[in-house]
């Protein structure tokens, strides 16, 4: 059971990173959080994958000082891993389709949405670990009984959305390019995650994990 997990968390956070490069091409905005990494990175010009590890361990002290449960093997592997996979998967989907059609945008964002989700789900039924900005909306569910996962999934996800547009026209960025990262895609992955996570937990990878 515990090496089933392994896998789950190592599988679950690569196709959440993955995910996210699809996310990118589609070019309808990227999920929430990286909605507010790509507000950051215009406040903060550096290197994407390193900026991606200083914010995630600021936020990995929130999970330190509230619930260390959710602090584990998949935590680690997001925060230190996750932002050069997303560079990754992103500069090599622009070669492969450098001027991408709708016909290629359209289930760029429909693959990218189910698979983070799906990503999402696994590494947390894994139960070892799961990324620090996770943890924030399971620590509020689960510890402090605020409400449903999925509801709270909702408002962490719409604050980071809001936070994201604030710090990009702080750090100077043209107006006109905030739906590069915030537009329609964001909106529906803000309100929608949230449930659809909810879902394969309960149908998916709870289930598998299970299954002997």
């Amino acid at each position: 059971m515990k090496t089933k997990r392994i896998l789950m968390s190592i599988v679950g956070v690569m196709i959440g990173a993955v995910s996210v490069g699809f996310f990118k091409l589609a070019a309808f905005g990227v999920d929430p959080f990286q909605s507010f990494m790509s507000g950051t990175n215009q406040m903060f010009p550096i290197n994407f994958g390193t900026l991606y590890v200083i914010v995630n361990t600021i936020l990995l002290l929130f999970a330190l000082i509230f619930d260390r449960h959710y602090i584990g093997i998949a935590t680690f592997i997001n925060l230190f891993l996750l932002g050069y996979v997303v560079d990754f998967s992103h500069q090599t989907l622009l070669a492969i389709f450098p001027d991408a059609s709708m016909l290629i945008r359209i289930p760029s964002f429909i693959f990218g949405f189910v698979a983070l989700c799906f990503g999402c789900s696994v590494y947390i039924t894994a139960d070892l670990g799961v990324s620090t900005y996770d943890a924030i909306a399971l620590i509020m569910a689960n510890k402090w009984m605020i409400g449903k996962f999925k509801f709270i999934r909702i408002m962490t996800d719409v604050a980071c959305v809001i936070l994201g547009i604030v710090l990009f026209i702080l750090g100077k960025g043209n107006i006109s390019d905030i739906p590069a990262f915030v537009g329609v895609g964001t909106i529906l992955t803000a309100f929608f995650m949230g449930p659809l996570i909810d879902f394969f937990n309960r149908k998916v990878s709870g289930p598998f994990l299970e299954r002997k």
